[in-house]
């Protein structure tokens, strides 16, 4: 039988070495491929690093103030400090909460957001006082969290106000020792927030003798024993069916809401 002719030989040895020249190809278009896109993305890195921190269209040029009452937007704007000019991915809105926190407690919230392309919003919610407490001539604001915030020199109107005035009896010094002023001012704001709104209108001062001896001294003359600021509510139910039933009692004592008392003296 004949053997292989030398064109069959040829195309075998050329079919035997097509498969590795492939191979080979296929890998070089590969590897341009990756280096076209390496290329790229650094290109593209390198855009966006610029577009960011290099360029002005990205820059800070405005900071807008929203939820000021009593403080004024120049106030936080001046104690924001704000990077105006500064690129906008580089502003610390962290370290802008924190400066607006420590030169103004007044603020009881804060949020600082970049406002894309070119702002930063401040946005906040100022602290309320429900009591306050005078001191010389000024008057220091005391919110809903026992947090003393801001001294003012006019009162704030409606808002009573708070005499922290500890008995000489061996149980109020201990009262004072046990819980210290600050937990004792918490429970003075803790009872104005459960008292009756019509009460707390007519309100002027909440006097906190011991943990468990607050009262209440009203615009008319009228007195309120409310005791310590548990059970606030059912007190708050108690006292506004007592003052319906004894509208000219001057005395109102509710310190045990189930046993309520009132006299006319």
């Amino acid at each position: 039988m004949a053997g292989p002719t030398t064109a069959e030989r040829g195309e075998r040895k050329q079919e035997s070495s097509d498969p590795p020249l492939a191979r080979r190809r296929l890998r070089l278009s590969r590897l341009r491929t990756i280096i076209i896109l390496t290329v790229v993305l650094l290109l593209l890195g390198a855009g966006s690093v610029w577009l960011l921190y290099g360029s002005k269209w990205l820059r800070v040029e405005r900071v807008s103030v929203a939820g000021t009452r009593v403080l004024t937007p120049e106030q936080v704007l001046d104690a924001a400090d704000a990077p105006v000019g500064a690129p906008m991915i580089s502003v610390d809105t962290d370290a802008i909460e924190a400066r607006l926190r420590r030169k103004l407690p007044r603020i009881d919230e804060v949020d600082v957001v970049r406002s894309w392309p070119h702002g930063i919003s401040l946005k906040l919610m100022e602290r309320t006082p429900v009591l306050m407490v005078q001191k010389g001539g000024k008057f220091i604001e005391v919110d809903d969290e026992g947090v003393r915030f801001a001294t003012v020199s006019t009162p704030p109107k409606g808002v009573p106000a708070l005499e922290l005035t500890v008995s000489r009896s061996s149980s109020a010094a201990a009262s004072l020792r046990r819980f210290g002023e600050a937990r004792l001012v918490r429970e003075a704001v803790r009872v104005a927030g459960a008292v009756p709104a019509a009460v707390l209108h007519d309100t002027l001062v909440v006097k906190v003798r011991s943990y468990d001896d607050i009262s209440l001294e009203l615009r008319d003359g009228r007195t309120v024993a409310w005791g310590s600021g548990e059970k606030g509510a059912a007190k708050a139910r108690t006292l506004t069916a007592l003052m319906k039933a004894s509208p000219r009692a001057r005395y109102f004592d509710v310190s045990v809401p189930t046993a309520p008392a009132s006299s006319v003296s």
